[in-house]
This record gives structure tokens, sequence and C-alpha cells, in this order.
């Protein structure tokens, strides 16, 4: 019987002692193998790009690239690669940004030896994994349903959740700044995610989306959580 190769790794993060630390928790288990480290978003991209490694270990903030817009190239680039997020950060921006841009698993840094080793082997195995307390929240944030019409089916069937999303932020006034800041998101792709919403709804221009949109009954909530974070 042919022996299984190992798991290949890259591991991203600018500082040289967390790359060393992840590095040697990983090559000591059998079935694992550290073939590179980088320390910035576009040289974990590259060496994305050049190694093709079944997971990559991804810090988020570091010089040149974050790990979100890193993840999000190597997720568009080359889709067989994990990302597995490894980071400080566990506000609900970072973790659903990350997600957004294609991680399959988030841990912490605090994160035990056995907890870091499960999510290699999970992500590569097409698994996702978080830590316990992100977990939660990420069953409460999609737990909660989409807006749905009076007969019970979801707003808008033709649209995606992303469009539908937007639509919604929308509908609550939010202008294409303030999208793009709320779902961290590049100006251009919430452009296009727009013009594909009018186009969907065969609309000429945003007043009558929202005119439409708030019809289904979207925007209510988010317009409560705008207008809370706004200043008076």
């Amino acid at each position: 019987m042919s022996e299984v190769p190992p798991l290949r790794v890259v591991v991203v993060d600018d500082h040289p002692a967390v790359c060393e630390g992840l590095s040697a928790i990983l090559e000591v288990e059998t079935g694992i193998e550290v073939i590179g480290v980088a320390d910035s978003g576009r040289g974990g991209v590259a060496l994305a790009a050049t190694e093709r490694p079944d997971v990559v270990l991804m810090d988020l903030q570091m010089p040149d690239m974050g790990g979100i817009e890193a993840t999000g190239e190597i997720v568009r680039d080359s889709p067989n690669v994990a990302v597995l997020v490894v980071t400080m950060f566990e506000d609900d921006v970072n973790v659903f940004a990350a997600m957004r841009a294609g991680a399959r698993g988030y841990l912490l840094k605090g994160a035990s030896r056995q907890e870091i080793v499960r999510g290699v082997r999970a992500v590569a195995g097409g698994e996702a994994i978080f830590g316990a307390g992100i977990a939660r929240r990420i069953l409460a944030q999609f737990g909660t349903p989409a807006p749905a019409t009076p007969t019970g089916s979801p707003a808008f069937p033709e649209l995606t959740s992303r469009e539908r999303e937007i639509l919604d932020l929308i509908a609550a006034g939010l202008n294409n700044t303030e999208i793009t800041r709320e779902l961290v998101l590049s100006p251009k792709t919430v452009r296009n995610h727009i013009s594909n919403v009018f186009a969907k709804l065969q609309v000429a221009d945003r007043a009558q989306a929202i005119v439409r949109a708030r019809d289904a009954g979207l925007g209510q909530r988010s317009m409560e959580h705008h207008d809370r974070g706004r200043v008076r």
C-alpha cells in the first residue's frame, strides 16, 4: 500500500517567533510538513502560488497586505489551498471578514498545540473549524433567518446571499462607502454586487431598489443598528 503523503503547510506571520513556534508545533507531528514561511501577506500569496500547500496558517495584521486580503487572493487563485487563520483578533468584524474571504477556520494565538494540529488536519480535510467562543458567535449570526416575504419564502430568491445582504444595507440607507466598511469589501466589489442586484431586480436606480426592498421587509434590523451607530 502506498504511503500517504504528508500535509504540506505554509505559515504566514510577520513575527519570527510566532512562525518558529507554529512550525515547531507542526513539524513534530506525523503526517505534517512545514514547507515554507512568509512574513507578509503578499509573501504568503506568492508562496501559496508557487508551492501549492494543502494548508496556509494566516495571521491577519501584517505589512503590505493584511491577512484577509491575502486569504481572498489565495482562495481565488488556488481554491484547493485551505486557509486557517491564527490571530490575536477575536472581534466579529475580523472573524466574519475572514470567513467572507474564504478562510476555512479561525483560531486564536492562545490556542493549544492540540487545537492547532486538529485545525490543520480539519481544514485540509474540507472541514471548518473555529475556537469555541468564535463558533458560538458564528452560530448566533447564521441562526438568524433571512428576511422573508409574507408567504414565508426568502425575499428575492434570485439574489445570492451576499447580494441580499447588500440590498438589506441599501434599504437601511447605507451608502457605498458605509457598505464597504460594514462588510469589509473593496469599493469595486460592492459596486459590482449593487449592479447585479439592480439587474436582477430590474430596477433603474437605488431609489427603486430601496422601495422594493422595504416592501419585502428588508432594511429594518439594519436601520436600527445603523441608527444606533450614528452620532446624535
